[in-house]
């Protein structure tokens, strides 16, 4: 893999990967719009009834909205059109979102805030991940090879990320269609490095101590090892990875791919592992895509390891889900989930994982 390193007109980092080949160089050329320094204003406030930070980050309300395919900020850059990629060609991208919810650069807070809600100034880190220059594309299309640069980028992200001072945790994730929130229609994904443990890894890696307390085994494999020895919920595997539909399953649709072997984070992967990731991962992506007449919209994220924390008790994974319960129905979360935190899901996994399984090439 090849990386580059480039700076945007605002002073944005932009780091090009490509494939390697022979040592032939593309043409980079400099950003050459004229664009106003970012003003971040993002900050925590920390919220006692459940012990977890909020990100405040009003600025990002005026981020672009779904623009015309000719507006893409994530195309490569033309004549009469300069977007947020100044080459006329990529592989695979990631740079500083413009719009972050977090950032190494936001200034003081007007106040300090309440004794009981404490604030601090919203640092972190959010980048863009772009998987192709090919707009009307998607990961389910990339080959192989380029979904391999895609997690190449991931893994170098996330070392350098968990490098900067006082970040927790590096989430790379991808949330795709419209009916999931999606602003940019441009395959991409984004990395969060997050200054405190998210909620929801925090309370994984409780249960993971509490389970290694009594049983002195780990949590993550032992779920493996349950998902494999049942079989009934398995959606594909290989030498290295499976990949299933969770016995307590939230979503409609939701399937968690594990590596065979613990290891804490993506950096921590072997060039095998890795290689077959990518293999499994667009098999699972294509059936997905099979289940509707439409896309499916979904949400993929890495559970990765704290960079500083309980790396012993950690497993990589990545997590996907769908909103999408029928042909022409969604899931909104309504009062159980969204007020009261309890997921109803009107789904058997099992009849999930058998019709995904049916689904293969």
């Amino acid at each position: 893999m090849k990386k580059t390193v480039a700076r945007l007109a605002d002073g944005r980092q932009l780091i090009y990967y490509d494939t390697t080949d022979g040592g032939k160089s593309r043409a980079r050329p400099a950003d050459s719009r004229q664009l106003s320094a970012l003003t971040v204003g993002s900050e925590l406030r920390f919220d006692p009834l459940v012990d977890e930070w909020v990100a405040i980050a009003a600025h990002r309300q005026d981020r672009t909205h779904l623009p015309d395919a000719a507006e893409c900020p994530l195309c490569p850059s033309r004549d009469g059109a300069l977007t947020e990629i100044p080459a006329s060609d990529y592989e695979v991208v990631v740079f500083d979102n413009r719009f972050p919810s977090l950032s190494a650069d936001v200034g003081e807070l007007a106040s300090a805030g309440e004794e009981l809600v404490p604030r601090q100034p919203g640092i972190g880190h959010c980048e863009i991940v772009c998987f192709t220059s090919d707009h009307d594309s998607s990961f389910a299309q990339l080959t192989p090879a380029r979904a391999r640069t895609v997690l190449e980028a991931w893994a170098d992200r996330t070392i350098e990320l968990g490098l900067q001072p006082g970040i927790e945790q590096v989430v790379p994730f991808e949330n795709r269609g419209v009916e999931i929130g999606v602003t940019l229609q441009h395959p991409h994904g984004q990395i969060y490095a997050l200054p405190f443990a998210a909620p929801r890894t925090r309370r994984m890696l409780e249960s993971a101590r509490s389970y290694r307390r009594r049983t002195w085994r780990n949590l993550f494999a032992d779920v493996l090892a349950t998902e494999r020895k049942a079989g009934t919920r398995i959606v594909a595997e290989n030498e290295f990875w499976t990949a299933f539909v969770p016995a307590a399953a939230r979503w409609p649709v939701e399937v968690h791919v594990y590596p065979h072997r613990q290891v804490p984070d993506l950096p921590a992967l072997s060039e095998a592992e890795r290689d077959a990731f990518c293999h499994i991962y667009l098999d699972l992506l294509r059936r997905l895509d099979r289940l509707y007449d439409t896309p499916l919209p979904y949400v993929a994220a890495w559970q990765q390891a704290m960079v500083n924390i309980d790396r012993d008790l950690s497993y990589l994974r990545l997590e996907l889900f769908s909103i999408r319960r029928a042909e022409d129905k969604l899931k909104y979360l309504a009062a159980m989930e969204s007020a009261m935190g309890v997921f109803l899901n009107d789904v058997r996994p099992e009849d999930v994982a058998q019709r995904l399984r049916d689904l293969g090439d």
